[in-house]
Protein backbone atom coordinates (compact mmCIF):
# COMPACT_ATOMS: atom_id res chain seq x y z
CA UNK A 1 0.00 0.00 0.00
CA UNK A 2 2.85 2.33 0.86
CA UNK A 3 4.57 1.64 -2.50
CA UNK A 4 1.35 2.39 -4.38
CA UNK A 5 1.01 5.75 -2.62
CA UNK A 6 4.62 6.75 -3.44
CA UNK A 7 4.17 5.66 -7.06
CA UNK A 8 1.05 7.83 -7.39
CA UNK A 9 2.80 10.87 -5.90
CA UNK A 10 5.68 10.48 -8.40
CA UNK A 11 3.20 10.35 -11.30
CA UNK A 12 1.57 13.62 -10.12
CA UNK A 13 4.97 15.41 -9.89
CA UNK A 14 5.91 14.31 -13.43
CA UNK A 15 2.56 15.50 -14.83
CA UNK A 16 2.90 18.93 -13.11
CA UNK A 17 6.46 19.35 -14.37
CA UNK A 18 5.48 18.68 -17.97
CA UNK A 19 2.47 20.97 -17.99
CA UNK A 20 3.95 23.82 -15.86
CA UNK A 21 7.61 24.55 -16.78
CA UNK A 22 9.44 27.47 -15.02
CA UNK A 23 7.75 30.61 -16.16
CA UNK A 24 10.96 32.65 -16.61
CA UNK A 25 12.61 30.01 -18.83
CA UNK A 26 9.51 29.71 -21.00
CA UNK A 27 9.33 33.47 -21.47
CA UNK A 28 13.01 33.75 -22.32
CA UNK A 29 12.83 30.97 -24.84
CA UNK A 30 9.72 32.19 -26.62
CA UNK A 31 10.19 36.00 -26.45
CA UNK A 32 11.09 37.94 -29.58
CA UNK A 33 11.19 41.71 -30.08
CA UNK A 34 9.02 42.96 -32.92
CA UNK A 35 9.75 46.05 -35.02
CA UNK A 36 7.60 48.31 -32.83
CA UNK A 37 9.52 47.29 -29.69
CA UNK A 38 12.84 47.73 -31.46
CA UNK A 39 11.89 51.25 -32.51
CA UNK A 40 10.96 52.24 -28.95
CA UNK A 41 14.17 50.92 -27.40
CA UNK A 42 17.67 52.35 -27.39
CA UNK A 43 20.90 50.41 -27.05
CA UNK A 44 24.31 51.11 -25.56
CA UNK A 45 27.62 49.28 -25.78
CA UNK A 46 29.14 48.91 -22.31
CA UNK A 47 32.59 50.49 -22.13
CA UNK A 48 35.39 51.19 -19.68
CA UNK A 49 35.31 54.78 -18.47
CA UNK A 50 37.03 56.90 -15.83
CA UNK A 51 35.08 56.53 -12.60
CA UNK A 52 33.56 59.79 -11.48
CA UNK A 53 32.10 60.24 -8.03
CA UNK A 54 30.28 63.00 -6.23
CA UNK A 55 29.95 64.54 -2.82
CA UNK A 56 27.01 66.60 -1.63
CA UNK A 57 27.68 69.76 0.37
CA UNK A 58 25.38 72.29 1.97
CA UNK A 59 25.74 76.03 2.26
CA UNK A 60 24.27 79.41 1.29
CA UNK A 61 24.15 81.84 -1.58
CA UNK A 62 26.14 85.01 -0.89
CA UNK A 63 26.88 88.14 -2.92
CA UNK A 64 30.29 88.70 -4.46
CA UNK A 65 32.35 90.65 -1.89
CA UNK A 66 33.91 92.64 -4.73
CA UNK A 67 30.47 93.87 -5.78
CA UNK A 68 29.22 94.80 -2.32
CA UNK A 69 28.85 98.24 -0.73
CA UNK A 70 28.36 99.07 2.96
CA UNK A 71 26.54 102.37 3.46
CA UNK A 72 26.98 104.41 6.65
CA UNK A 73 26.03 107.92 7.71
CA UNK A 74 28.92 110.33 8.29
CA UNK A 75 26.73 112.61 10.43
CA UNK A 76 24.33 112.21 13.31
CA UNK A 77 20.80 113.56 13.21
CA UNK A 78 17.14 112.76 12.73
CA UNK A 79 16.05 110.47 9.86
CA UNK A 80 13.51 112.52 7.90
CA UNK A 81 12.71 110.12 5.06
CA UNK A 82 13.64 106.70 3.70
CA UNK A 83 13.20 106.19 -0.04
CA UNK A 84 13.97 102.48 -0.44
CA UNK A 85 13.04 99.15 1.09
CA UNK A 86 14.74 95.78 1.43
CA UNK A 87 15.07 94.10 -1.98
CA UNK A 88 14.74 97.31 -4.03
CA UNK A 89 17.06 97.94 -6.96
CA UNK A 90 18.91 101.27 -6.74
CA UNK A 91 21.12 103.22 -9.13
CA UNK A 92 24.49 104.67 -8.21
CA UNK A 93 23.96 108.12 -6.68
CA UNK A 94 20.30 107.50 -5.83
CA UNK A 95 19.15 109.04 -2.52
CA UNK A 96 18.44 106.23 -0.06
CA UNK A 97 17.52 108.35 3.00
CA UNK A 98 17.52 111.96 4.19
CA UNK A 99 18.90 113.05 7.57
CA UNK A 100 18.48 116.47 9.18
CA UNK A 101 21.73 117.27 10.98
CA UNK A 102 23.42 120.22 12.59
CA UNK A 103 26.74 118.73 11.51
CA UNK A 104 25.91 119.48 7.88
CA UNK A 105 25.66 123.17 8.81
CA UNK A 106 29.17 122.97 10.31
CA UNK A 107 30.49 121.53 7.04
CA UNK A 108 28.87 124.47 5.25
CA UNK A 109 30.54 126.91 7.65
CA UNK A 110 33.92 125.26 7.01
CA UNK A 111 33.40 125.68 3.27
CA UNK A 112 32.44 129.34 3.61
CA UNK A 113 35.47 129.94 5.85
CA UNK A 114 37.73 128.24 3.31
CA UNK A 115 36.34 130.39 0.47
CA UNK A 116 36.88 133.50 2.60
CA UNK A 117 40.43 132.46 3.47
CA UNK A 118 41.27 131.97 -0.21
CA UNK A 119 39.90 135.43 -1.07
CA UNK A 120 41.83 137.03 1.79
CA UNK A 121 45.06 135.23 0.85
CA UNK A 122 44.71 136.36 -2.76
CA UNK A 123 44.22 139.95 -1.61
CA UNK A 124 47.25 139.76 0.71
CA UNK A 125 49.38 138.39 -2.11
CA UNK A 126 48.26 141.20 -4.40
CA UNK A 127 49.16 143.81 -1.72
CA UNK A 128 52.53 142.14 -1.09
CA UNK A 129 53.39 142.24 -4.76
CA UNK A 130 52.42 145.93 -5.04
CA UNK A 131 54.51 146.77 -1.98
CA UNK A 132 57.45 144.78 -3.37
CA UNK A 133 57.19 146.74 -6.62
CA UNK A 134 57.24 150.00 -4.64
CA UNK A 135 60.22 148.81 -2.61
CA UNK A 136 58.04 148.77 0.55
CA UNK A 137 58.25 145.01 1.07
CA UNK A 138 60.83 142.32 0.54
CA UNK A 139 60.68 139.31 -1.75
CA UNK A 140 60.40 137.19 1.38
CA UNK A 141 57.02 138.81 2.14
CA UNK A 142 55.78 137.92 -1.34
CA UNK A 143 56.88 134.30 -0.95
CA UNK A 144 55.13 134.11 2.44
CA UNK A 145 51.91 135.50 0.94
CA UNK A 146 52.06 132.95 -1.89
CA UNK A 147 52.48 130.17 0.69
CA UNK A 148 49.41 131.34 2.62
CA UNK A 149 47.39 131.36 -0.62
CA UNK A 150 48.44 127.80 -1.44
CA UNK A 151 47.43 126.61 2.06
CA UNK A 152 44.03 128.34 1.76
CA UNK A 153 43.41 126.77 -1.67
CA UNK A 154 44.41 123.32 -0.39
CA UNK A 155 41.88 123.60 2.47
CA UNK A 156 39.16 124.69 0.04
CA UNK A 157 40.01 121.75 -2.24
CA UNK A 158 39.73 119.39 0.75
CA UNK A 159 36.31 120.74 1.72
CA UNK A 160 35.10 120.49 -1.89
CA UNK A 161 36.27 116.86 -2.03
CA UNK A 162 34.29 116.12 1.13
CA UNK A 163 31.22 117.73 -0.42
CA UNK A 164 31.72 115.68 -3.59
CA UNK A 165 32.33 112.33 -1.83
CA UNK A 166 29.33 112.62 0.50
CA UNK A 167 27.06 114.61 -1.87
CA UNK A 168 26.70 117.42 0.67
CA UNK A 169 24.39 120.30 -0.14
CA UNK A 170 23.48 123.66 1.37
CA UNK A 171 21.27 123.63 4.43
CA UNK A 172 21.00 121.11 7.24
CA UNK A 173 19.88 118.02 5.24
CA UNK A 174 22.30 115.19 4.50
CA UNK A 175 21.40 112.77 1.72
CA UNK A 176 22.57 109.17 2.14
CA UNK A 177 23.23 107.99 -1.42
CA UNK A 178 24.02 104.67 -3.11
CA UNK A 179 27.73 104.29 -3.95
CA UNK A 180 27.00 101.54 -6.51
CA UNK A 181 24.06 100.17 -8.47
CA UNK A 182 22.52 96.99 -7.06
CA UNK A 183 19.93 95.51 -4.72
CA UNK A 184 19.32 96.44 -1.10
CA UNK A 185 20.13 93.18 0.69
CA UNK A 186 20.30 94.63 4.22
CA UNK A 187 18.56 97.63 5.81
CA UNK A 188 18.98 98.87 9.39
CA UNK A 189 17.43 102.34 9.51
CA UNK A 190 13.95 103.61 10.37
CA UNK A 191 12.12 106.87 9.82
CA UNK A 192 12.34 109.35 12.74
CA UNK A 193 15.27 107.40 14.14
CA UNK A 194 17.94 109.49 15.86
CA UNK A 195 21.31 108.58 14.38
CA UNK A 196 24.45 109.02 16.43
CA UNK A 197 27.53 110.40 14.71
CA UNK A 198 29.61 107.56 16.15
CA UNK A 199 27.19 104.80 15.13
CA UNK A 200 29.26 102.14 13.38
CA UNK A 201 26.42 99.86 12.22
CA UNK A 202 25.68 99.45 8.52
CA UNK A 203 22.53 101.33 7.47
CA UNK A 204 22.26 99.76 4.01
CA UNK A 205 24.04 96.91 2.27
CA UNK A 206 23.94 97.04 -1.53
CA UNK A 207 24.97 94.12 -3.73
CA UNK A 208 25.20 93.41 -7.43
CA UNK A 209 23.80 89.88 -7.82
CA UNK A 210 24.22 89.22 -11.55
CA UNK A 211 27.00 86.92 -10.30
CA UNK A 212 26.88 85.30 -6.85
CA UNK A 213 28.82 82.88 -4.70
CA UNK A 214 27.70 79.53 -3.33
CA UNK A 215 29.59 79.08 -0.05
CA UNK A 216 29.51 75.44 1.10
CA UNK A 217 30.84 73.57 4.14
CA UNK A 218 33.14 70.56 3.69
CA UNK A 219 33.48 68.12 6.58
CA UNK A 220 37.01 67.19 7.65
CA UNK A 221 36.58 63.65 6.34
CA UNK A 222 35.78 64.95 2.84
CA UNK A 223 38.43 67.68 2.47
CA UNK A 224 40.71 65.40 0.42
CA UNK A 225 37.91 64.89 -2.12
CA UNK A 226 37.53 68.59 -2.95
CA UNK A 227 39.91 70.68 -5.04
CA UNK A 228 39.91 73.96 -6.94
CA UNK A 229 38.62 73.43 -10.49
CA UNK A 230 36.19 70.60 -9.70
CA UNK A 231 32.78 70.84 -11.38
CA UNK A 232 29.92 71.77 -9.07
CA UNK A 233 26.15 71.71 -9.51
CA UNK A 234 24.12 74.02 -7.27
CA UNK A 235 20.41 73.76 -6.49
CA UNK A 236 18.14 75.64 -4.08
CA UNK A 237 14.95 74.95 -2.18
CA UNK A 238 13.22 77.78 -4.03
CA UNK A 239 13.97 76.39 -7.49
CA UNK A 240 14.65 72.65 -7.02
CA UNK A 241 14.28 71.83 -10.73
CA UNK A 242 16.86 74.41 -11.84
CA UNK A 243 20.53 73.45 -11.74
CA UNK A 244 23.30 76.05 -11.76
CA UNK A 245 26.67 74.86 -13.04
CA UNK A 246 29.97 76.24 -11.85
CA UNK A 247 33.42 75.29 -10.60
CA UNK A 248 35.11 75.47 -7.22
CA UNK A 249 37.35 78.53 -7.55
CA UNK A 250 38.58 78.82 -3.96
CA UNK A 251 39.06 76.67 -0.89
CA UNK A 252 39.43 78.46 2.44
CA UNK A 253 42.26 76.65 4.18
CA UNK A 254 40.89 77.04 7.67
CA UNK A 255 38.62 74.90 9.81
CA UNK A 256 35.72 76.51 11.62
CA UNK A 257 36.18 75.47 15.28
CA UNK A 258 32.41 75.23 15.80
CA UNK A 259 31.30 73.37 12.66
CA UNK A 260 34.60 71.50 12.11
CA UNK A 261 34.20 72.26 8.42
CA UNK A 262 36.17 74.03 5.69
CA UNK A 263 34.46 76.41 3.30
CA UNK A 264 34.65 76.29 -0.49
CA UNK A 265 33.41 78.85 -2.97
CA UNK A 266 31.62 78.34 -6.28
CA UNK A 267 31.06 81.32 -8.60
CA UNK A 268 27.71 81.27 -10.36
CA UNK A 269 26.33 83.47 -13.14
CA UNK A 270 22.90 84.76 -12.12
CA UNK A 271 21.42 86.58 -15.15
CA UNK A 272 17.83 85.79 -14.12
CA UNK A 273 18.54 87.11 -10.57
CA UNK A 274 16.70 84.10 -9.10
CA UNK A 275 19.55 83.34 -6.72
CA UNK A 276 19.20 85.61 -3.70
CA UNK A 277 21.69 86.16 -0.86
CA UNK A 278 21.13 83.89 2.16
CA UNK A 279 19.27 81.24 0.14
CA UNK A 280 20.04 77.71 1.32
CA UNK A 281 21.93 75.79 -1.37
CA UNK A 282 22.95 72.20 -2.08
CA UNK A 283 26.31 71.93 -3.85
CA UNK A 284 27.08 68.63 -5.60
CA UNK A 285 30.81 68.35 -6.36
CA UNK A 286 31.94 65.76 -8.92
CA UNK A 287 35.46 64.33 -9.01
CA UNK A 288 37.43 61.47 -10.60
CA UNK A 289 38.60 58.41 -8.66
CA UNK A 290 41.57 57.70 -11.02
CA UNK A 291 40.36 54.23 -12.03
CA UNK A 292 38.23 52.72 -14.79
CA UNK A 293 35.12 50.56 -14.70
CA UNK A 294 32.39 49.36 -17.03
CA UNK A 295 29.84 52.16 -17.39
CA UNK A 296 26.30 52.16 -18.79
CA UNK A 297 23.47 54.72 -18.76
CA UNK A 298 21.61 54.68 -15.46
CA UNK A 299 18.40 54.01 -17.39
CA UNK A 300 19.86 50.59 -18.33
CA UNK A 301 19.82 49.35 -14.74
CA UNK A 302 16.62 47.78 -13.36
CA UNK A 303 16.23 47.28 -9.62
CA UNK A 304 14.00 44.33 -8.74
CA UNK A 305 13.90 41.67 -6.02
CA UNK A 306 16.62 43.58 -4.11
CA UNK A 307 19.04 43.10 -7.01
CA UNK A 308 20.22 45.08 -10.03
CA UNK A 309 19.65 43.79 -13.56
CA UNK A 310 20.44 44.79 -17.12
CA UNK A 311 18.95 43.49 -20.34
CA UNK A 312 21.82 42.21 -22.52
CA UNK A 313 20.78 42.36 -26.19
CA UNK A 314 22.35 39.92 -28.63
CA UNK A 315 19.60 39.89 -31.22
CA UNK A 316 15.82 40.27 -31.16
CA UNK A 317 15.40 36.58 -30.36
CA UNK A 318 18.23 36.40 -27.85
CA UNK A 319 17.91 38.79 -24.89
CA UNK A 320 19.41 37.94 -21.52
CA UNK A 321 18.35 39.19 -18.10
CA UNK A 322 21.73 39.68 -16.41
CA UNK A 323 22.33 40.35 -12.70
CA UNK A 324 25.05 42.99 -12.15
CA UNK A 325 26.86 44.53 -9.20
CA UNK A 326 26.57 48.32 -9.11
CA UNK A 327 29.61 50.23 -7.83
CA UNK A 328 28.04 53.71 -7.92
CA UNK A 329 25.63 55.90 -9.82
CA UNK A 330 26.68 59.44 -10.73
CA UNK A 331 24.13 61.45 -12.66
CA UNK A 332 23.23 59.64 -15.89
CA UNK A 333 25.98 57.02 -15.59
CA UNK A 334 26.13 53.86 -13.52
CA UNK A 335 29.42 52.05 -12.92
CA UNK A 336 29.30 48.23 -12.89
CA UNK A 337 31.82 46.29 -10.78
CA UNK A 338 30.73 42.78 -11.88
CA UNK A 339 28.35 41.05 -14.27
CA UNK A 340 29.01 42.89 -17.53
CA UNK A 341 31.84 42.92 -20.06
CA UNK A 342 33.14 45.65 -22.32
CA UNK A 343 31.37 45.75 -25.67
CA UNK A 344 28.22 43.94 -24.54
CA UNK A 345 25.09 45.71 -25.73
CA UNK A 346 22.42 46.63 -23.19
CA UNK A 347 18.96 48.11 -23.63
CA UNK A 348 19.25 51.68 -22.32
CA UNK A 349 15.70 52.87 -22.92
CA UNK A 350 12.41 51.10 -22.14
CA UNK A 351 14.31 48.04 -20.99
CA UNK A 352 11.86 47.65 -18.10
CA UNK A 353 9.13 46.61 -20.53
CA UNK A 354 11.34 43.90 -22.03
CA UNK A 355 12.29 42.82 -18.51
CA UNK A 356 8.63 42.49 -17.52
CA UNK A 357 7.72 40.64 -20.72
CA UNK A 358 10.47 38.06 -20.24
CA UNK A 359 10.36 37.58 -16.47
CA UNK A 360 6.68 37.96 -15.48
Amino acid sequence: MKNITNYGLLILILIYSCTNPPKEEEASASFSMNDTMMAKCEFYNASFQEVRNEIRLFGKIQPDNNKLAHVYSIVGGNVMKINVELGDYVQKGQVLAMVRSSEVASFQKEKLDAISDVALAEKNLHVAKDMFTGKLASEKDVVAAEGELQKAKAELTRINEVYSIYSLQSGSVFNITAPISGYIVQKDINQNEQLRADKAEILFLIAEINEVWAMANVNESDISKVQVGYDAEVSTLSFPDEKYMGKIDKTFNAIDPETKAMKVRVRLPNPSLKLKPEMNATVTVRYQEKKKMIAVPSTSVIFDKSKNWVMVFKDRNNIETRKVEVYSQVGDLTYISAGLKEGEKVISKNGIFIYDAIND
